[in-house]
């Protein structure tokens, strides 16, 4: 199988991921439809063109018909709809997701699943500080990166269709990695920044603040609005990556504490210099 303009393409969850997805998949010529949750997010979707047809019931016709399934859940909810309701699924169908932990829901997913449905786990590092389909927009999916996340028990094809998805999307680079390893990675990258975050926005309420901050200020903090019960529960499903990453930030600015109270300058130069030259590799490449 690989992906063209007739494939049946079934999204579950029209988020600000699902649309998103919806949205771009569309532009680009295939023929896609939709399952969720709330009938003003489908009737969304269906208004602005982002699908070609959807319910929000568990339409038999529809599911059975797909041959490609993007799962746009909480990781929770996407393992209890496969264990309730994979049989809806038709034979050698592939499915997908979107995620943001993966090991809790990938070993899950797999050993429950059918062995005629194959799960290929991916993750899109791009979103909105908002939720909510419409805050969706394919247009966030330029530069930036997608991870693919196989393991032994996937075929090189649904590897191969996967990144063919991140292709069509846009993503400016594609990588793949073992769940273990995404998690760790996602851990500092992704979940410590939201923590900070959230931290910062409640470590001081002096009141008025807003009238008087500058740009970095709500650049280091346009995370803070954050959508918590997603974001509770990947912290708790990756507990042990995160924690580590925490306990690396804490003795990190420890250390950089004792520079300022020690005036130790020749010292926090030195640190400055260096995360100066990291940072510069954290820029997105130009389209």
């Amino acid at each position: 199988m690989k992906l063209n303009q007739q494939t049946n393409i079934l999204i579950i969850g029209l988020g600000v991921i699902g649309g998103s997805y919806a949205a771009g998949l569309t532009r680009a010529g295939y023929h896609v439809a939709a399952i969720t949750k709330e009938q003003k997010d489908l009737d969304y979707a269906l208004e602005k063109g982002m699908i070609a047809r959807g319910t929000t019931t568990l339409d038999a016709e529809l599911i059975g018909s797909a041959e490609l399934v993007i799962f746009a859940l909480y990781p929770t909810v996407f393992i209890e709809w496969i264990e309730q309701n994979q049989h809806l699924l038709r034979p050698h169908a592939l499915i997908t997701d979107v995620t943001g932990v993966k090991s809790g829901v990938v070993d899950k997913v797999q050993r429950c699943l059918r062995d005629d449905v194959e799960f290929i786990a991916a993750h899109p590092m791009a979103g909105r500080e908002q939720s909510g389909i419409e805050f969706s927009n394919p247009d966030v999916f330029s530069g930036a990166n997608y991870i693919v996340t196989p393991t032994e028990r996937n075929t090189e094809e649904a590897i191969a269709i996967c990144k063919q998805l991140g292709e069509i999307l846009g993503f400016a680079r594609i990588s793949e990695l073992t769940p273990r390893e995404h998690d760790g990675m996602i851990a500092f990258l992704s979940q410590l920044t939201h923590c900070i975050a959230v931290c910062l926005m409640n470590c001081n309420e002096t009141p008025d603040l807003e009238k008087f901050t500058g740009d970095s200020f709500r650049d280091l903090t346009r995370i803070a609005k954050i959508n918590d019960r997603m974001w509770s529960e990947l912290f708790i499903m990756n507990k042990q990556a995160l924690l580590e990453s925490i306990d690396g930030f804490v003795r990190e600015i420890a250390d950089f504490r004792e520079m300022i109270a020690s005036e130790d300058r020749d010292g926090m130069r030195e640190k400055m210099r260096h995360s100066t030259e990291r940072r510069s590799l954290f820029d997105k490449p130009r389209q």
